[in-house]
């Protein structure tokens, strides 16, 4: 039996399957799934399980989810096209009898109205309907949104975005990953809703300061409509239909939709989540 990462050859499966085998979870355990295996010839050489796997094929689906005991869903980047992929996953899944299908879901998606939250909502339907034991992991925004863009935001001396005054429960991508895998080592998990969000929340005003201050150089928040803010997107070379997804999220978190006050995270891992301020940091040195 084997517990088998979804879209490990992405940032957070990659985080993933480091933090089961820091778990000493058998290398042999583990199932790294995706579409270029041949980015996980690390993993390879380690002794976890490799398999081809492509949401959009359900014969390499239900193949690399032969004699898994437990299955993490991690959430196709393929916006507009998640809903049938999530859901070959989850009748593969049922049809091979797994213990458990942990899925990486959005905060607060029962009450959220972002755009990007209505394929999460649906999949989590889904699988609340398949009658596989599940349990939900919802993450606010990953850090890397922002400390990703550092090199041009550096650059332009400012943030942009439509985010107000609302404050976003950003963490780094291995502390949802170290969450995920507490929760596949663990039993007696389905049913198990997780809102997983920092310890620590922030304005974009707020991260703006930060940034300045590690870099030593003036950076600003310039707060813009959400029309012009897409607008501004798209001028940077952004697709239309996803720099509108990415303003309507940022009007999420001016209404805090991306807020988390709960401590899930801090207590699956075991420990407070990375502040902002550090990985900030950590981003400028290595910028």
């Amino acid at each position: 039996m084997s517990i088998v990462i979804t879209g490990a050859t992405g940032q957070l499966g990659r985080h993933v399957v480091e933090a089961l085998l820091q778990r000493n979870v058998p290398a042999g355990e583990i199932v790294a799934a995706g579409r270029s295996i041949e980015k996980l010839a690390d993993f390879a050489a380690r002794g976890v399980q490799v398999k081809p796997m492509d949401y959009t094929d359900p014969a390499s689906v239900a193949q690399a989810l032969q004699g898994a005991s437990k299955v993490l869903l991690i959430s196709s980047s393929e916006v507009g096209q998640r809903l049938d992929q999530h859901r070959t996953v989850i009748e593969a899944a049922k049809a091979e009898g797994v213990e458990l299908v942990a899925y990486t879901s959005i905060a607060n998606a029962d009450t959220t109205g972002m755009k990007l939250a209505a394929e999460h909502q649906a999949t989590e339907a889904i699988l609340k309907d398949s009658g596989v034991p599940f349990a939900i992991l919802r993450n606010s925004w990953y850090l890397e949104n922002y400390t990703d863009q550092l090199p041009g935001t550096l650059a332009q001396g400012a943030i942009a975005g439509s985010a107000g005054e609302g404050k976003v429960s950003a963490a780094p991508r291995a502390d949802y990953a170290e969450a995920a895998a507490a929760v596949l080592v663990a039993e007696n998990q389905a049913g198990k809703v997780y809102e997983l969000g920092g310890d620590h929340a922030f304005t974009l005003a707020e991260l703006a300061q930060e940034i300045s201050a590690a870099a030593g150089k003036p950076v600003t928040y310039q707060d813009l409509p959400a029309e012009d803010y897409a607008g501004l997107l798209t001028g940077f070379g952004v697709p239309q239909p996803f720099a509108d997804i990415l303003a309507d999220s940022d009007l999420g978190i001016a209404r805090g939709d991306l807020l988390v006050s709960g401590s899930d995270l801090r207590e699956l891992i075991g420990r407070p989540s990375t502040p902002m301020p550090a990985a900030v940091r950590l981003a400028v040195a290595s910028a």
